[in-house]
């Protein structure tokens, strides 16, 4: 019989070590700097305006821990580290790890008040403020945001573009659009779509450099409004990606609603998160990403591929089915 180990409960307990090593490496560009070519200790440690007492145990550690290799004395960017973590490459996601560096990593030190009291930890849980109105207000966090935003989700807005059916469908609309990548991705895998980003006017210019940078700005365009003040305009397609779980069960309803009208018939709505398992035991992600809109939101939640169906079924839709894309997230579908 195999005695238990703590192995597990030290690695996790102690789990802000790794985290913060990764993060602050992030942070000071160091994987961007070796997707230049590879240094050694020394070098590397001048470009980044390091204290030499602890260079070098930085940077073994980041091999230690699979994100840097090491040869003939010189450090490397992994393949994983090259792809995702070079800033100047569209596989970038590391905006996601910087937002969660300067703002969650703080947040989550109050997970305990979090859960006793139920109430949101971050700028706004005073209640002087509302986080959404905050962060469009300051352009510079804006954009961090909807970098981060893209970051997160930009493997499954891949995986959308390429597994949904497209070739039934003519238009897309990307509600809450942030930075555009999903409809970016959409519209770059499906020639024949014409697509809409919908969100605060705010975004509106940073939307429209990362359609023009992606060269589709024939085809994809900025609507600028409220969610919650208009009509979402209509469209054969809907998605929203991360939106439902930031808000609490009746503004998901209203938003599912609001989906179903939008849409004509044969129509589809896809929401696409870090949907949990319906068994509540698997996606430690989604459940994780369910504590962060505890953190972040007054009310948001993630939620099972079932619950959602059933939100969906009581808006109207006919049929509706979960699809994994990867990144331990899924898209429910709904048709109208």
């Amino acid at each position: 019989m195999n005695q238990p180990k703590p192995d597990q409960i030290l690695q996790v307990g102690l789990g802000f070590w790794p985290s913060k090593t990764l993060l602050s490496a992030v942070e000071m560009e160091l994987f961007t700097e070796l997707a230049k070519h590879p240094e050694d200790c020394e070098t590397l440690q001048g470009r980044l305006g390091l204290h030499p007492r602890a260079a070098r145990d930085f940077f073994d550690a980041l091999v230690a821990l699979k994100f840097l290799e090491r040869r003939d004395g010189k450090y490397y960017n992994t393949p994983e580290t090259d792809l995702f973590l070079d800033k100047r490459k569209p596989s970038y996601l590391g905006g996601f790890l910087a937002m969660a560096n300067h703002r969650l990593y703080g947040y989550w030190g109050h997970l305990t008040t979090a859960l006793r009291t139920g109430r949101q930890q971050n700028e706004a849980k005073d209640g002087d403020v509302d986080l959404f109105a905050a962060l469009y207000a300051d352009p510079a966090r804006l954009k961090e945001f909807l970098k981060a935003m893209t970051g997160v989700s930009h493997g499954a807005n891949l995986a959308v573009a390429r597994k949904f059916t497209w070739d039934k469908y003519r238009t897309a609309i990307d509600v809450g659009t942030a930075q555009g990548d999903l409809i970016t991705q959409v519209a770059l895998a499906n020639p024949h779509i014409q697509g809409l980003g919908f969100d605060l006017p705010e975004v509106g210019p940073i939307f429209e450099d990362y359609v023009e940078a992606n060269g589709i700005s024939d085809r994809v365009r900025f609507s600028g409004g409220s969610f919650f003040e208009q009509p979402i305009p209509p469209a054969d397609v809907v998605m929203m990606g991360h939106i439902l779980h930031d808000w609490d069960l009746a503004i998901k309803r209203v938003l599912i609603r609001k989906a179903y009208d939008a849409l004509p018939e044969g129509g589809a709505f896809i929401v696409l998160e870090a949907i949990i398992d319906d068994d509540r035991s698997v996606n430690a992600f989604g459940l994780m990403m369910s504590l962060n809109m505890l953190i972040e939101t007054p009310g948001g939640f993630d939620f099972t591929g079932a619950d959602c169906s059933n939100w969906m079924r009581e808006a109207g839709f006919k049929e509706t089915r979960v699809e994994d894309v990867g990144s331990a997230h899924s898209i429910v579908i709904g048709i109208k």
